[in-house]
């Protein structure tokens, strides 16, 4: 009985307000101020307020057991331990600082071994004679329509 008072009440309150921001033209916020009004005795109404009680009980004997029971802070530190692990490896991963792992062999003697070859640097392109080099390779078309209309 007194939870449906209550409910009413705050009901009735939010319908206020939401009146008088409507009255100052500012329907917007009176039509968020309305919304928000319903929500006490629709909870009441369709009988949700027990289940909002018992899930604040519950709540709160599980807040009790968390601090009081060693068994949770120690699952607490696992968690914790688990989310640095995987955050650690991910950080390595996209700094590239973990090398893949090296493929196994196939067979089961031991791999021959390769020589290491180094990649050879990119040769430069040769120029032509009396063309200046100043890294816009490829805009010769564009440079020739620029000099006919005299830019």
């Amino acid at each position: 009985m007194l939870s449906a008072a209550i409910s009413f009440a705050l009901t009735a309150g939010g319908v206020a307000v939401a009146g008088l921001r409507a009255y100052r033209r500012r329907f917007l916020s009176a039509t968020r101020w309305f919304a928000v009004a319903l929500l006490p005795a629709g909870l009441y109404l369709t009988g949700l307020f027990p289940l909002a009680r018992t899930i604040a009980d519950e709540f709160v004997d599980w807040v009790t057991g968390l601090v009081f029971d060693p068994k949770v802070w120690i699952g607490i530190v696992l968690l914790g331990v688990s989310a640095a692990l995987l955050l650690t490896t991910r950080w390595l991963g996209r700094r590239g600082a973990v090398e893949p792992a090296p493929e196994r062999p196939a067979a089961a003697g031991p791999a021959p071994e390769r020589p290491a070859v180094a990649a050879a640097p990119p040769k430069p392109k040769k120029r032509a004679a009396g063309k200046r080099d100043d890294g816009l390779g490829g805009f010769e078309d564009i440079e020739e329509l620029l000099r006919k209309r005299g830019i």
